[in-house]
């Protein structure tokens, strides 16, 4: 079996002082290929920030839904997210209407919520159905990797990789473009 890597280290003061973020999934992710990607930058963003990747399990359903069924789906997917979710955290969802950042935008953001005060952050990626509305309504802003529509497996790896990116560009430091 295929292990997510876990930021149980031993806490040092530099610990305490870290941005905590949680990526909120629906499902799990059994791509190998994925895995390794996922692992690698978590390892990468160790110095960065805590990072906490927290799966919730999916809603089976038939492949023909009413819309009634696809909202309880959502809306079961969406009590299992919420759940994950504290009061602290500031919650970026992925949603194919949301705003668009550059990478550069994106550190910014995620600097400035630090200057405010904002040291949870969670982004949460929904199933293959989307997010219900008590998820949407809970976030304080809906993101948008494009008009394009990707699995929501590949989505975890392009996310961290963003989320990386956005430290290297908020520290100075080197990153292709």
């Amino acid at each position: 079996m295929i292990k997510l890597l876990t930021s149980e280290r031993i806490k040092t003061e530099r610990d305490v002082n870290l941005l905590k973020i949680k990526i909120i999934t629906v499902g799990k992710l059994k791509e190998k290929y994925l895995v390794q990607g996922i692992n690698e930058y978590l390892k990468r963003l160790q110095s960065y920030a805590k990072v906490e990747i927290i799966e919730v399990s999916d809603e089976k359903a038939p492949e023909n839904l009413s819309e009634a069924e696809m909202l309880q789906v959502k809306g079961k997917e969406g009590e299992r997210i919420l759940a994950k979710i504290s009061d602290q955290d500031h919650v970026f969802v992925l949603a194919i209407n949301g705003k668009q950042f550059s990478s550069e935008d994106f550190s910014k953001e995620i600097e400035q919520l630090g200057i405010h005060g904002k040291s949870q952050l969670a982004f949460v990626i929904g199933g293959s159905l989307g997010l219900s509305d008590e998820v949407l309504k809970r976030s304080q802003q809906q993101m948008s990797f494009g008009k394009l529509t990707y699995p929501h497996q590949l989505m975890r790896l392009v996310l961290v990789e963003q989320i990386y990116r956005g430290f290297r560009i908020m520290r100075g430091e080197p990153y292709h473009k």
